[in-house]
């Protein structure tokens, strides 16, 4: 989870900086964290979309610049042809329902997370998933 942390503070988001790391076998497989595609500008420059609106944390997701850290993860270990089945992520914060309807498809059998708002759907399908949810304490 150090290393998730880590990761977290290459964030560009103003809201909430989340690092996420794909482990199999004991290994890093691949890391990510939320901010803006590649080539376009971050929200350090433009200024948070979703401030400026009004919008509360865990709502209308789309309407931000940023890409989630476990979306950003899974993109980067596909980028190099890494397979995910079967890996455990660790990330700073709890997936919300896109990123656990992302995680149930690419294959992850286990979630460790710090801290997080509470997604009752996330919650009931990760559980119908199998995968495992488990916040850690450090």
């Amino acid at each position: 989870m150090s290393i998730a942390q880590l990761v977290a503070t290459r964030s560009t988001c103003l809201r909430r900086k989340v690092g996420a790391v794909l482990v199999k076998d004991k290994r890093v497989i691949a890391t990510g964290y939320n901010g803006a595609p590649t080539g376009v500008r971050h929200c350090e420059e433009t200024g948070c979309l979703r401030e400026k609106l009004g919008i509360k944390s865990g709502e209308r997701h789309e309407l931000c610049r940023g890409l989630h850290a476990e979306q950003n993860v899974i993109i980067s270990a596909a980028y190099y042809g890494v397979i995910t089945k079967g890996t455990t992520l660790y990330s700073t914060n709890l997936p919300c329902i896109i990123c656990s309807k992302m995680l149930i498809n690419a294959g992850i059998e286990k979630v460790f997370y710090l801290d997080g708002y509470p997604d009752p759907l996330a919650d009931e399908m990760l559980a119908e998933a199998n995968i495992e949810v488990v916040r850690l304490t450090l």
